[in-house]
């Protein structure tokens, strides 16, 4: 179902300075969905995810070309926040 990687942070540095960027696989993404303390946001590229038949349920969209805080400060800091593209 998700093609590629799956990033917490996608390269665009949400996380503080210093902090490791996290990745991890599609199953352990599996295991999260669902759970109120995650937030999955699509990043993909936008005729990408208009042309995806392939979409994660409750995942928001956001523009992956807009400045990350122009988006990112909208989301609870206390959240797990996964970015993903394919």
């Amino acid at each position: 179902m998700i093609a590629g990687l799956i990033f917490l942070t996608m390269g665009i540095n949400l996380a503080s300075a210093g902090e490791e960027v996290l990745r991890m696989t599609k199953e352990e993404l599996k295991e999260m969905l669902g759970k109120p303390d995650v937030i999955i946001i699509d990043v993909r590229a936008t005729l990408d995810w208009q042309e995806s038949g392939q979409k994660i349920l409750g995942a928001v969209r956001e523009e992956p070309d807009k400045a990350a805080k122009s988006w990112a400060e909208k989301y609870p800091k206390d959240k797990l926040i996964v970015l993903y593209c394919a």
